[in-house]
Parts: C-alpha cells; sequence; structure tokens
C-alpha cells in the first residue's frame, strides 16, 4: 500500500530566478514542479522575453497569452526589478542574501559581477539564519574562455554538437 506525499522533495528550497527565454526558466519550472518556491525577476515594461513568443491562446498576439510564458512559468511567484537601476539590484540583492537557497540567472559572463550580484558577492554577504547561497549562472558559450562574449543560440549550439 502506497503511503500518501505530504511533501515534495524540495519543499525547504526558495530560489531567486534572474533568467528569462527558456533555458533558466525551464530549470526553475522543473524545481518548481518539485516543491521549491521559486520568484521569478522580470524587466518592468515589457516582462521576460518569453512574455513575446508564440503560440499564443486564441492566435491573440499578448504578454499574458503567450503559451511559452505560461508553460515556462507554472508554479512560480513573480516580481518585477529593474537590475539596470541600484534600487532594483539591491532589493535582488536582499532577496538572494537573505530568502534564496538557489540563484539562477543566465546574463552574459561578468554582468551579475558587474552589478555586485555576482557569487563572490552574494557569498560573502551575512546570511540572515541561512546557510549560504548557490549562484547557477547558464552562459550560451560558457564564463570563461574565447567565445565568453558571443550571445548564445540554439543554432550555435547544434552546430557545435
Amino acid at each position: 500500500m502506497a503511503l500518501p506525499v505530504t511533501s515534495e522533495a524540495l519543499d525547504d528550497v526558495r530560489v531567486l530566478d534572474l533568467s528569462e527565454g527558456v533555458a533558466g526558466p525551464f530549470c526553475t519550472k522543473l524545481l518548481a514542479a518539485l516543491g521549491a518556491d521559486v520568484i521569478t525577476v522580470e524587466a518592468p515594461g515589457r516582462g521576460d522575453r518569453a512574455r513575446s513568443a508564440p503560440p499564443f491562446a486564441g492566435d491573440e498576439p499578448h504578454p499574458e497569452l503567450s503559451g511559452l510564458f505560461l508553460y515556462l512559468n507554472t508554479g512560480k511567484r513573480s516580481v518585477t526589478l529593474d537590475l539596470a537601476q541600484a534600487s532594483g539590484r539591491a532589493i535582488a540583492a536582499r532577496l538572494a542574501a537573505e530568502w534564496a537557497d538557489i540563484v539562477i540567472e543566465d546574463f552574459a559572463p561578468g554582468q551579475l559581477d558587474a552589478w555586485g550580484l555576482g557569487y563572490e558577492a552574494l557569498a560573502a554577504a551575512p546570511p540572515a539564519a541561512r546557510a549560504g547561497v548557490i549562484v547557477v549562472a547558464g552562459s550560451g558559450n560558457g564564463a570563461r574562455g574565447p567565445d565568453r562574449g558571443w550571445p548564445g543560440a540554439a543554432l550555435a549550439m547544434g552546430a557545435h554538437g
């Protein structure tokens, strides 16, 4: 006889999602499906890039009707922060230091460091009753090496085979 499941594997895990597009949001979708509490950060005015991706419900292009966005963000909460502004970065840093167990990002290599939100800065922040933070950085061409500054794209990834 199977026992009823009363909790999910990641019930005690909190994830700050600074990614957009597909790879990072799909990762955090899986974490949310396993019980993690995920907050995704969207840019003001436009939101996540996936909001403009078809297909759209009823074939009506609208940021609230993108099938891709809705699929990738099931089970998540969201907040709008302008990470280009010091005030937005301060809120994100506080969320990362005082709330999150994991931060997932997919900016160009070095961008979070430049904003003071990279692993070194977050790990140095005094944890508020937390054990620390894990930063997962996804980049199409890696964080180091000769092609790190080039944006990643699915077509290029397939060509590297």
